[in-house]
Formats: structure tokens, sequence, C-alpha cells
């Protein structure tokens, strides 16, 4: 599988998993800013998906990726993090597709501030 049909899959199972933390918090602050990860961080990533297929065509393996869950929602985003980042310098280095991963990666910087400081 190439490194953005990889980083597309990824990221839709963060959208699943982020979600299912988001039901299992305790923590109102942590329950409300995982609620609105998922529900950004899938929008986002359609955005990618779309705009990569519009400028290099069709992403055609889209596999289930094994599970990252972690009880902790503050050390699965880190992991999240982590992996944007390694997967970068393997990605079309094209601005607009930067782009949209920079946006990303700021949506998850975000929720790490929230996780961390505030619930």
């Amino acid at each position: 599988m190439d490194k953005m049909s990889e980083l597309i899959c990824y990221l839709l199972q963060a959208v699943k998993e982020s979600h299912i933390l988001h039901l299992r918090t305790r923590s109102y602050a942590a329950h409300m800013a995982l609620g609105a990860f998922y529900e950004e961080l899938d929008d986002l990533t359609d955005g990618l998906a779309e705009s990569y297929q519009g400028k290099f065509g069709r992403l055609i393996e889209y596999d289930e990726m094994e599970s990252d869950y972690s009880d902790s929602p503050l050390e699965y985003l880190i992991a999240v993090s982590e992996y944007i980042q390694a997967s970068r310098p393997d990605l079309p280095q094209d601005s607009e597709i930067q782009n949209e991963v920079d946006t990303i990666q700021t949506l998850v910087n975000s929720t790490i501030y929230k996780l961390r400081f505030l619930s």
C-alpha cells in the first residue's frame, strides 16, 4: 500500500477510535474535545483523500488497519501526531497536499492541548 493510502486508512481508523474514546471517557472536557476531534477529523480526512485523488488519481487500497487503541485519549492523540509526522517525508510534497496534512496536524495538536490542560 502506498504511503498516502496508508495515512488515509490510519486517519479513518483514528476517527473510529477517537469516537470510542469520546463515548468511554468520564471527563466532560475530554468528551467534548474528542467529540469535536472525530467529527472534524472525518471531514478533513475526506478532504485530503479527495484532493490527493483529484491530483494523482484514485486511491485503490483501503485496508483495515490494526487498532492502536489506548484507554488514554491523550496517549492516543500523541501517537496519532507521531504517525502523521513520521509519514510526511513519504507523502507528496505538493503544497496543497501538505497544507491539508498541516490542517489535520493542527487539529491533533489543538486536541492534545485540550486533553492535556483542560480535562
